[in-house]
């Protein structure tokens, strides 16, 4: 099975709602295609190890590299879908298109195939010092419930590689290494105040009037940047919706402003500071993390992998989105970014992969993991 067969037949499984079918697949796949130790959580990770934990006993040395990715998705367009739910799948033009084939399941099988080759290199020869480790995680896209899941379990590779977009980024058709990324805090103020008939102003409270001067506080508030590989990577602050009031003629006892927050390494918008005005609260409602390589042995190690598996010459880039990868590297590990989506593919009513990427992907991956194992 090449890794056109193996992104089809997974993009072809639903994993908007219910990710079972998908994780099924992929365990079985592992099960039946390598001699890894293949694991599935108790809320549908997929987990297989091989190298140094699975061939040899005592306390080593050894580290661990992950090849990282999940299996679920955002939820269909009515084109990508048949009227029995099943995924529309169509090959054309050198690209696979259906929901999933960009956002991730084209770098899940790729990870798959290397996996495998690599652990049959290292089953072919002496234990290795060091763990191969694949993992394909659920709730990417609800805010990374399948990594959490994991980490709080456990799962601390030293190294993982995440198979999200870096197609595309420093120059067309070239697939580039992602060093750092962004972060997204939402969150949530609150402002209240007394109600009160609007004929009678002063007596009341006007919660309102608090939240927008809570909004003047958020329009002065510094947004930090970091320089990243040559890159700036700015963070962003913007009020996004508002909530308050209940007639006319009411002075309003309640107003409610969203946030939304782009966060950059080691540093934060000092949004606390709107608690501090009277009758306002401030609350967080989401906080993905953002992600920095701190090794850069690592990282060049592979984008070496990354330009001999390519024509085009790749770089060291950031990415503006939030994935698994922030997770991972809160919790310690040393993470790249290395996949075969490209800007504007991922959740789009057309979205595609191209063949040719999937390959290289694959190919990335495989040299890595082989001198991982070697």
């Amino acid at each position: 099975m090449d890794v056109v067969d193996l992104t089809r037949d997974l993009v072809s499984l639903p994993s908007h709602e219910d990710e079972t079918a998908a994780g099924d697949y992929i365990e079985e796949w592992l099960r039946d295609e390598t001699d890894a130790d293949v694991t599935r959580d108790d809320v549908g990770n997929v987990i297989a190890r091989t190298g140094v934990e699975t061939s040899g006993g005592g306390e080593t040395d050894s580290e661990t590299l992950a090849l990282v990715g999940h299996h679920d998705v955002v939820a269909p367009a009515a084109s990508q879908a048949d009227a029995d739910g099943a995924y529309v799948v169509e090959q054309r033009d050198g690209r696979l298109y259906g929901r999933g084939a960009a956002d991730m399941k084209g770098a899940v099988a790729a990870s798959m195939l290397a996996f495998r080759d690599a652990a049959s290199s290292e089953s072919n020869g002496s234990a290795s010092a060091n763990e191969l480790v694949f993992a394909s995680f659920v709730g990417e896209e609800v805010g990374g419930v399948g990594a959490r899941h994991a980490i709080d379990r456990g799962f601390a590779p030293e190294y993982a590689i995440v198979g999200e977009g870096s197609t595309n980024y420093s120059k067309p058709g070239v697939t580039d290494v992602v060093v750092a990324h962004k972060g997204r805090r939402g969150s949530t103020i609150t402002a209240r105040g007394t109600a009160a008939h609007a004929s009678e102003v002063d007596a009341g409270e006007n919660a309102i009037y608090r939240a927008t001067d809570a909004v003047d506080v958020v329009r002065g508030l510094e947004v930090p940047s970091v320089d990243v590989a040559g890159e700036t990577l700015e963070g962003s602050l913007v009020v996004t919706e508002i909530d308050g009031g209940t007639a006319m003629n009411v002075i309003p006892e309640r107003c409610a402003l969203t946030i939304d927050e782009r966060t950059v390494p080691g540093e934060r918008a000092a949004l606390e500071r709107v608690g501090d005005r009277e009758g306002v609260e401030w609350t967080v409602d989401q906080d993905l993390p953002p992600m920095r390589c701190g090794d850069v042995e690592f990282a060049e190690r592979v984008l070496e992998a990354a330009d001999a598996a390519q024509a085009g010459s790749p770089e060291l880039v950031t990415k503006p989105h939030a994935t698994d990868a922030g997770w991972l590297a809160e919790a310690g590990t040393q993470c790249v970014i290395y996949g075969a989506s490209e800007p504007g593919e991922a959740h789009t009513k057309d979205e595609s992969v191209s063949l040719e990427v999937l390959a290289r992907c694959r190919e990335t991956y495989r040299q890595v993991a082989d001198s991982w194992l070697g």
